[in-house]
């Protein structure tokens, strides 16, 4: 006798951020082909990017979150997305004060679940009050919540994995960041630990145990939590003809080409853009290079290069301002690098696509999962001087390194191994988190 179950209603509150709000679409996706209806909460700024396919429009509804309008913080700045960075912790305060709204929501949409971001520890106490379950979900890698969260569960004690470790000045970095007060005097550590402490016995994680099952047993045994991975969660390749940066790929010969990108978060200073920009010329080999620039800084791109760049790399190089399409990219058979400041999302795509990784991290976990990334021997890490500074010689030397010399052989091999398990393995850790939201609610099998 067959057994179904009703549809689980799940309501997903994603911190206001793109490199955030992928995660949670691409884990509403998963869920929605099993008996899940979500609603994916988030800023009208955030939401209006986002395209619902025709495939989804019946179990996947985007619901707009009211964030206050703060001085200085228009309703178009409800979003990391070219955030002028001095503005962070404002929008932390605003997003704070949404928990009016997020009742009214709840009312609503009578979710049986909400999963929240962890930066979010206010919301347990709204879906409390009416009886909602919450689950956090951390889009970061299990090395580095683990190694970040030791330094907080088990001060002073060694974190039992050498291979996940930080120099001196990236120490310093992810203290002074983490430890940030937005302007209610919250810090971002302080934020997590509320959010995961409030989270009923369980986390979701955005990784695999195939690539990181020792770093997801220490963070359980952290945590004193169930942590269950969600696996990779990279985004469907929607394919494009016409797009001119693929056309301009296809003239390229295969593996021949890297990408660069440093998220959507992340603004490169003057001194790391000529850096960069010198290093991929003394690689000699061709780049897509995508360059972001914060909303209120109105930077004509020819400017912010060195001089006489463009016509010096002529048409082994593409420089791009904005966006690009990164997965479309990863995906072309012409690149063979991609030059990253490894936020997990863009680490986990690369893998899936068989990318090697030039690891150049700016900042937050992004050093911590360049470590990772050595240690699963998928990619390389751009070292520093003594000063944390890159150097163009070494961007140089690690790009052919990894791309072209028969040294990076290994890499590039392991990669393409990395890649098979991920695409054979499907989707299979869903089952699981399944499961869990099943147990979670309380929701008993019918016999059909």
């Amino acid at each position: 006798m067959a057994t179904t179950r009703r549809t689980i209603r799940v309501l997903m509150l994603p911190w206001l951020a793109h490199g955030h709000i992928g995660p949670f679409l691409e884990l509403a996706k998963m869920l929605s082909k099993r008996n899940v209806l979500v609603f994916l909460c988030s800023s009208p700024v955030n939401l209006s990017s986002i395209e619902i396919s025709h495939e989804y429009c019946s179990t996947i509804e985007l619901v707009e979150l009211h964030v206050p309008s703060l001085p200085g913080l228009p309703p178009q700045y409800h979003t990391t997305k070219g955030l002028p960075p001095h503005l962070m912790p404002k929008l932390k305060e605003a997003f704070d004060m949404a928990g009016p709204n997020l009742f009214d929501i709840i009312a609503d949409c009578r979710p049986d679940l909400l999963i929240f971001d962890f930066l979010l520890p206010w919301v347990p106490k709204v879906a409390r009050s009416h009886g909602i379950p919450t689950v956090s979900f951390l889009s970061m890698a299990a090395g580095a919540s683990s190694y970040v969260l030791q330094s907080i569960k088990r001060p002073g004690k060694e974190y039992p994995f050498k291979a996940i470790h930080l120099q001196d000045h990236w120490r310093a970095k992810l203290k002074n960041q983490v430890e940030q007060a937005s302007e209610n005097g919250m810090s971002d550590t302080e934020r997590a630990v509320r959010s995961i402490d409030h989270s009923l016995g369980l986390i979701f994680l955005k990784t695999s145990r195939e690539l990181e099952g020792k770093y997801i047993d220490y963070l359980s045994d952290l945590l004193g939590k169930k942590v269950v991975p969600v696996g990779p969660l990279v985004q469907d390749l929607v394919r494009k003809d016409g797009n001119p940066i693929i056309e301009w790929l296809k003239q390229k010969e295969r593996s021949s080409t890297i990408f660069v990108s440093f998220g959507t978060e992340y603004f490169l200073t003057e001194r790391e853009r000529e850096e960069t920009a010198y290093g991929l010329e003394l690689s000699n080999v061709n780049f897509i290079w995508v360059v972001k620039f914060p909303k209120e800084e109105h930077i004509k791109l020819e400017e912010a290069l060195p001089k006489g760049f463009l016509g010096r790399v002529r048409d082994r190089g593409l420089v791009i301002q904005g966006w690009a399409p990164q997965a479309m990219i990863l995906a072309h058979p012409s690149i063979g690098g991609f030059v990253s400041h490894c936020g997990w999302s863009s680490v986990m795509e690369s893998m899936k696509f068989g990318v090697p990784i030039i690891a150049m991290p700016m900042h937050l976990d992004q050093p911590l999962n360049a470590r990772v990334v050595e240690d699963l021997g998928v990619g390389l890490e751009v070292s520093r001087n003594e000063s944390g500074e890159l150097e163009r010689e070494e961007i140089a030397k690690v790009i052919k390194g990894v791309v072209v010399e028969e040294g990076g052989e290994c890499v590039r091999n392991k990669v393409k191994e990395v890649s098979v398990g991920i695409r054979n393995k499907g989707d299979e850790e869903i089952d699981e988190v399944e499961d869990e939201i099943v147990r979670l609610c309380g929701i008993a099998m019918d016999s059909g």
